[in-house]
């Protein structure tokens, strides 16, 4: 994914679904059939809640669907590509929601602590995308942002529940972000056989406690 600072823009991703319409389809890093050992491992109960953030329209949730995971709700910003993907996937569930307002969507979304996985491919890294901005140094606006996606994230899950957030983007330039050792453990895997790199997977399992 290159650093492109409409990635954060509602308006470009509209139009880009415009553009590609009802038959597009982009998975972001690795399809489903790649993660499924990981998915398994982490979702081993195909009755598992599991939220898909920033779904787009990739494959993923259909493909969950076709191996019985039947509770996969799906969110994305863009009206254009819900739309889409509600008429191809009519048995799956679709909302229009920003990944940055999912606390004061909570209810609609089935209420706090109500989710046994919470997925992110790639979506955290839309929001931190600005051009010529400083990986190391990012702006408030980016901060705030990731802020209140984690926020929410942590806000939905079930105690013992797993954030699952694959994304090119090392360690040093992500953990900083998603630590939160009162409310949640984190696990960081290198995954893939790329020759220059591989992806990170960043798992955050919710502890007992509840918090608000």
């Amino acid at each position: 994914m290159s650093v492109n600072g409409d990635f954060r823009l509602k308006s470009y991703w509209d139009g880009r679904y415009e553009t590609e319409g009802p038959e597009g389809q982009f998975d972001w890093f690795k399809s489903y059939e790649q993660l499924k050992s990981i998915i398994h491992e982490l979702i081993p109960f195909k009755s598992a809640r599991v939220l898909m953030l920033g779904c787009g329209n990739s494959t993923m949730s259909a493909d969950m669907a076709e191996d019985d995971y039947l509770n996969v709700i799906n969110i994305d910003f863009s009206q254009v590509l819900i739309n889409q993907m509600q008429s191809k996937h009519p048995h799956l569930e679709w909302h229009v929601m920003d990944v940055r307002e999912l606390k004061e969507n909570a209810e609609l979304l089935g209420g706090a602590a109500s989710y046994d996985a919470i997925i992110d491919k790639g979506t955290l890294d839309a929001l931190m995308a600005e051009t010529g901005g400083s990986i190391w140094d990012p702006s408030q606006e980016v901060r705030e942002n990731v802020e209140r996606e984690v926020e929410g994230v942590i806000h939905l899950l079930k105690p013992g529940g797993h954030f699952i957030y694959l994304t090119f983007g090392q360690p040093q330039f992500r953990l900083k972000y998603l630590q939160r050792p009162e409310r949640w453990s984190f696990e960081t895997r290198e995954v893939g056989e790329e020759a220059t790199f591989g992806y990170f997977l960043y798992i955050g399992t919710k502890l007992d406690e509840i918090h608000p």
